[in-house]
């Protein structure tokens, strides 16, 4: 990959958005029963969870760092604020939260537990510092917390491996108090046409590569990289985002467009 660029895009949603199916399979995008995706999901990090660090600093080039650097730019987190990251899994996000905005809170939430334990890991070895932090297995499409319980929200790289997308957006902006800020990094599609099959062809067959290399798990990282190439581009997200009730959606490119971090706010 090259060195990330940067791109401003105004948040200009499709004239006519399809409406998202309740249940597809993140692999495809097709419609099918969310225990196909959730069930793979589960296994494929439950695997690669001690090794999972390692696989995003050498396929990305170590790009995915200033992806961070570039969420925490955007991400509106005050002080006094509880935060709760969704999809967190090694904890990359909390801590670099924690060391960015040193919120009051947060809440690291992961779907697959093995993911938390290596989270819970580095937390004992200091990562975050002294922000209280706590860590629950948690599934986003059905969030156990009260509404209107967190000043801010931050995800990467989850909303991409969960089926019922539209009801998970739903949950997010349930748990946010009014006010509250939405930060999402996601892989999402290079505008130019040849950067975006360039990228195509390293999701095809390098993230396979790299994956069944560092892991052992080729066939997880195939999946991976069909996931990648079926969500849906940033003004198509970014609509899903106005669909849930989200407000100032905005998004920023990263590295041509094959990331994206997506802001928006729930209306005081």
């Amino acid at each position: 990959m090259l060195s990330p660029t940067m791109e401003n895009n105004a948040p200009t949603p499709p004239e006519s958005p399809r409406p998202a199916a309740a249940s597809i399979d993140t692999a495809t995008g097709q419609e099918a029963a969310p225990e196909l995706s959730s069930e793979r999901v589960k296994h494929i990090f439950a695997t690669i969870a001690k090794k999972y660090e390692r696989f995003n600093a050498i396929s990305s080039f170590g790009s995915y760092k200033l992806w961070l650097a570039g969420m925490m730019k955007q991400a509106d987190i005050q002080p006094t604020d509880d935060v709760i990251d969704i999809a967190g899994g090694t904890g990359d996000v909390a801590f670099t939260v924690a060391r960015a905005k040193h919120p009051a809170h947060i809440q690291c939430t992961d779907l697959v537990n093995e993911m938390l334990d290596v989270a819970r890991a580095h937390r004992s070895c200091g990562a975050g510092g002294d922000v209280p932090m706590d860590f629950e297995v948690v599934d986003a499409q059905d969030i156990p917390y009260e509404s209107e319980s967190y000043d801010a929200l931050t995800m990467a790289y989850g909303i991409r491996n969960m089926p019922k997308r539209q009801q998970a957006l739903s949950e997010m902006y349930r748990v946010l108090k009014p006010g509250g800020s939405f930060t999402c990094l996601e892989f999402s599609t290079p505008p130019n046409p040849v950067w975006r099959g360039l990228y195509h062809f390293y999701l095809k067959h390098l993230i396979p590569f790299w994956g069944g290399l560092i892991t052992g798990d080729r066939d997880g990282f195939v999946y991976l990289s069909r996931s990648i190439k079926a969500f849906p581009d940033q003004r198509q997200f970014a609509a899903m985002l106005e669909e849930a009730g989200f407000t100032d959606v905005q998004w920023k490119n990263y590295t041509g467009g094959i990331a994206a971090v997506h802001t928006a706010r729930k209306p005081q």
